[in-house]
C-alpha cells in the first residue's frame, strides 16, 4: 500500500485542514471527526486499499486492517498539520450573501451533530479514547503470558528458569502498570494534565496503603482498580480545570496541581476507592455468575448479539469490563465467547464464496478471509455479509453457537484487541477455545447456506 498517496487522496476529500476536526487512528481505522460533510462513503470506499467505512456518530471511521492504520494516519497527520499552518483564517461569511459556499449546510451539519452527541454516545467515544492506546500493551504482553502458560503446562520445571522468569514478568507489565497507563489516557480526555491523571492512579495502587488503617478499616492497595482509576482522574480534572479559573496566574503552577494531588488523595481514599471496589466487584461477580450460572445459553446470546453491538457502536463499552477482569483474575471470560462472532464471520464468507457466481465477490472473500481467520472481521463484515443481509445473520448465528461452546468451557484470555486464531495462544484453555472456533465457523457455513441470499450480478 502506497500510504502516502491514500492519505493524500483521503485529505483531498475530506479536507481541506480546517474541516477537519480531529483524526487518530485504532488497530484497523483511521477515524476521522469533520465539520462538514461535504462527502458520501463511497467516495471514500472506492479509494485503492480501503476495506470498508462505517460512520458511527459523527465520526467517519476508514478501514484499512491492522499496522496499516498506523502507518496511515502516520502519513495523513502531516497533511493536516501542514494544511492548517498555510490556510488562512477564514472570513467571516457576510450576512447579506445568500451565494453558498464550499461548506454548504454547516448550521444544519451542526445541529445533526448536536443531536448525535448524545451522553451515551460521547461517554463511549471517551471509553474507547481511554483504551484504544493501551490496546498494543495487552495484546504483546497477553501473547507472551499465553505462550509461557503452554510451555508451563508441557514442562514444569521451565517455571524456575531466568530467563522465562524475565519474561514471565514481561508478560506482566501492561497489567502492573494499567492503573497508571488508564490514569494518564483519562486525564487526557476529561480535560486534566495527563501526569496528575497518573498520580491519582499510582496512589490508589501505592504498596503503602496496605501499612494505613484509617477508622479501624485497613486501606487496600488498588481496590476498585480501573473503575476507582476512571472515578478519581474524573474528580482531579474537574477539579483542576475549576482551580486553573479560580487561582490567580502567578500562583497557578504550583498551587493548582498541589491542591488538586492533596484534595483528589482523600476523595480518592474516602470515596472513589469504596465506590470503585463495590463497582469492581459488581462487574466481575455478573460476569462470571451469569457465564458460570447460565453456562452455553448465556454465551450463545452473547455471541449472537456481539455483531449488532459493534454495528451501533456499543461495544466499546466492553472495554474497560474486560480490563477489569484482567486485573481481578488475570484472564476475560468474556473475550473468548464475543471472539466468536468473528468466527461466524468466517463461516458465513466461506459460505457465500461456495454458493456465488459473482466473480468480484468471490474475489473480494478470497483477499478479506486469511484476515478474518486472524481475527480482523471489518472486511468481511463491510465489504461481504452485511451488504448481502442474510449472511450477516448467518455469521450471528455462527457467532452464537461458537459463544456456547466457549462459555460451556469457561474459556479465558489473558489479553484484549485480538480474537480469531491469535487469541488461542493467550486463552487459559486452548483445545477448547479452538472447538468453539471451529464450531463458529461451522454454525456459520450451515446457516448462511440455509438462509441463502440474493447473488449480486457483475458489475453490481
Amino acid at each position: 500500500m502506497d500510504y502516502d498517496k491514500l492519505a493524500r487522496a483521503i485529505y483531498d476529500i475530506t479536507g481541506p485542514a480546517g474541516n477537519i476536526e480531529k483524526a487518530y487512528n485504532c488497530m484497523t481505522r483511521l477515524r476521522l471527526t469533520v465539520k462538514d460533510e461535504h462527502f458520501s462513503k463511497d467516495d471514500l470506499a472506492k479509494l485503492p486499499g480501503v476495506m470498508g467505512i462505517n460512520k458511527s456518530g459523527d465520526e467517519w471511521q476508514i478501514i484499512v486492517g491492522p499496522g496499516k492504520a498506523t502507518k496511515l494516519y502516520q502519513a495523513f497527520a502531516p497533511l493536516v498539520e501542514a494544511g492548517r499552518k498555510e490556510q488562512p483564517a477564514a472570513a467571516a461569511p457576510d450576512a447579506g450573501d445568500d451565494k453558498q459556499g464550499p461548506f454548504d449546510g454547516q448550521a444544519l451539519h451542526e445541529e445533526i451533530r448536536r443531536k448525535n452527541a448524545t451522553p451515551a454516545k460521547l461517554a463511549l467515544k471517551k471509553i474507547a479514547h481511554i483504551f484504544v492506546p493501551i490496546i498494543p500493551a495487552f495484546i504483546a504482553c497477553g501473547l507472551i503470558t499465553g505462550l509461557l502458560n503452554v510451555a508451563f503446562k508441557m514442562d514444569p520445571s521451565l517455571a524456575a528458569q531466568p530467563l522465562m522468569q524475565v519474561l514471565a514478568i514481561a508478560g506482566n507489565a501492561a497489567f502492573y502498570g494499567l492503573n497508571i497507563f488508564v490514569g494518564i489516557n483519562a486525564a487526557k480526555e476529561f480535560g486534566g494534565s495527563p501526569m496528575l491523571g497518573g498520580v491519582m492512579a499510582a496512589i490508589l495502587s501505592h504498596p503503602n496503603l496496605a501499612q494505613i488503617n484509617l477508622f479501624g478499616e485497613s486501606l487496600v492497595p488498588g481496590r476498585g482498580g480501573i473503575i476507582a482509576v476512571l472515578l478519581v482522574v474524573f474528580f482531579s480534572s474537574w477539579l483542576e480545570k475549576k482551580l486553573h479559573r479560580l487561582v490567580p496566574d502567578m500562583f497557578d503552577l504550583f498551587v493548582t496541581p498541589f491542591l488538586v494531588v492533596v484534595i483528589s488523595t482523600f476523595v480518592a481514599l474516602f470515596l472513589c476507592q469504596p465506590l470503585g471496589g463495590y463497582l469492581s466487584e459488581a462487574i466481575g461477580y455478573a460476569a462470571t455468575e451469569s457465564i458460570g450460572t447460565g453456562g452455553a445459553v448465556t454465551g450463545f446470546i452473547l455471541g449472537g448479539t456481539f455483531l449488532p453491538m459493534v454495528m451501533v457502536g456499543i461495544h466499546q463499552g466492553l472495554t474497560p469490563i474486560h480490563a477489569e477482569l484482567l486485573s481481578r483474575y488475570g484472564v476475560t471470560i468474556l473475550l473468548p465467547i464475543l471472539a466468536m462472532a468473528g468466527g461466524g464471520q468466517v463461516g458465513a464468507a466461506i459460505a457465500v464464496y461456495a454458493k456465488t457466481k459473482n466473480k468480484a465477490l468471490r474475489k473480494t472473500i478470497a483477499s478479506a478471509l486469511p484476515v478474518g481467520l486472524m481475527g480482523v472481521g471489518e472486511p468481511l463484515i463491510y465489504g461481504v455479509t452485511l451488504p448481502l443481509g442474510k449472511p450477516f445473520i448467518g455469521a450471528c448465528i455462527g457467532g452464537a453457537f461458537g459463544g456456547a461452546v466457549q462459555a460451556a468451557y469457561m474459556v479465558g484470555a489473558a489479553t484484549i484487541g485480538i480474537s480469531g486464531l491469535p487469541l488461542a495462544a493467550s486463552t487459559d484453555n486452548i483445545p477448547m477455545y479452538l472447538l468453539g472456533l471451529v464450531t463458529a465457523y461451522v454454525a456459520g457455513f450451515i446457516a448462511t447456506w440455509l438462509l441463502g441470499f440474493d447473488d449480486p450480478k457483475e458489475g453490481e
